[in-house]
Parts: C-alpha cells; structure tokens; sequence
C-alpha cells in the first residue's frame, strides 16, 4: 500500500514543480510563510520544513529580511546527481521517451551487481527510456527495480515524467547514496541509432546502483551518456 506523504513534503513537491515548470522564474521570490500557510492550509512550521527541504536541493536561496528566491536550474545533465535528471535540468528542456514499459521479470543469472536475496527472489521491474535534451537524445538508460512493494507500479505512466520524482511522491522511496562504475566505449549500431552518433563514436557508459532509505532496497541502471555537446555533473 502507497504511504501518505507528509504534510511538508506534499508543499515541497507542489513547489518544486511551480520552480521547474518556469511559474517561480530565476531570481523571483516564492510567496511569503504566511501566504503558503494561507494558500496551503498548513501550519508556519511545515512550511520552514518545506522551504529548507528546498533549499538544501538547491531550488531556493534564503536571504535575511527578503525571503525566498528561485535559483536557476542548472542546464548540465545531471545524471550523477541523486536528485535526478528532471530536477538537475529542469522539466521543461528535458523529455523522455519510453523505449520499453516497465515490466516484471526474472534477474538474469551473472547481474553486473549482488543482489540481496530478497531482491533475487522478488524479480525486477525493466524500464528502458530515451532521454532528450531539447528535442536531441542524450541519453539511453535501463533501469531495474526490485519487484517489492511497487504497487500500481507497471500500469503508470512514464512519458515526460522523472523516475525518482514519482519514486518520491508516490512510494516515499528516497535517493540516498549510491555508487557507480564508468569507462568510454564505442556506440554500437543500436546505441548509435539512438542517440543519433555514428556508429564507432565514443560515448560513456555508466553502470550504478543507488541506494534508498527503504532498507534492502536499490535501484540499478545501466545508462549510454552523448557528452558531445553536454557534460555531467553531480553531486554523490
């Protein structure tokens, strides 16, 4: 069964996406604390809650005597970040397109990390996608969940939406921490095809696992990364 979002993060979300969809603009001020209570219905210490869970993510800045200001999102690919990718450039230059729904299925045999037993014998959830920078594929991930408490999971819709957002605001699965292993590699005809390269191009291949404050539970990608004309950044 989904967990209740508490009443703070329920404000985070709401604006978190006002600041990435471009209402909040660079440099202008979210409302005041009491016209969030006002609006929101929420009492002054759930909205501090919610503007220094901002703040600490990077979203708003906090100035003595003037209040909140939006920060510009940055316009690197945050794939590193464990806020996301969504969150890293903002929603509105990145789009995803769902090269393969999420569906249930069995771990291959030789997976690239160990597993917990819980893990093993739960299956996985496969997701393939296509992530574009202002219309151009930048990137190509596959993601694997393990198949525990994901309620509704498969039957969501994950056009144009972050992976860790709805993660966040829907099952409470948190970012964490996590590691990862990165080397350059040739496209093949397949990533080429993809991510609009030619075949033989060079193009970084990352293989992580994050962790989340659900105990026993990761998330493992395996992503195609075109650095031609976008760096990596992030905080891990």
């Amino acid at each position: 069964m989904e967990q209740k979002l508490p009443q703070y993060k329920k404000l985070y979300e709401i604006l978190r996406k006002h600041i990435l969809s471009g209402a909040y603009e660079e440099g202008s001020m979210l409302p005041s604390e009491n016209e969030l209570c006002a609006v929101h219905g929420v009492t002054r210490p759930t909205v501090r809650q919610a503007l220094e869970a901002l703040v600490r993510d990077g979203y708003i800045i906090k100035k003595q005597g003037k209040g909140s200001i939006v920060k510009k999102p940055p316009q690197d690919i945050g794939i590193l970040s464990i806020s996301g990718t969504a969150s890293a450039i903002g929603q509105q230059y990145l789009k995803t397109q769902i090269l393969s729904k999420p569906q249930i299925m069995a771990w291959p045999e030789n997976f690239s990390y160990e597993l917990t037993d819980v893990e093993r014998e739960s299956g996985r959830i496969y997701l393939e996608r296509l992530r574009l920078v202002n219309d151009q594929p930048v990137f190509y991930d596959i993601n694997n969940l393990p198949n525990i408490n994901l309620p509704r999971f498969t039957s969501r819709s994950f056009e144009n939406k972050s992976l860790f957002e709805l993660l966040r605001s829907n099952y409470q699965i948190e970012i964490t921490g996590g590691e990862q292993k990165l080397k350059a590699i040739k496209a093949t005809k397949q990533i080429s095809e993809l991510l609009k390269i030619k075949t033989g191009d060079p193009v970084l291949y990352l293989e992580r696992k994050l962790n989340t404050n659900r105990e026993g539970f990761h998330i493992y990608s395996t992503i195609y990364f075109n650095s031609e004309k976008h760096s990596i950044f992030g905080t891990f």
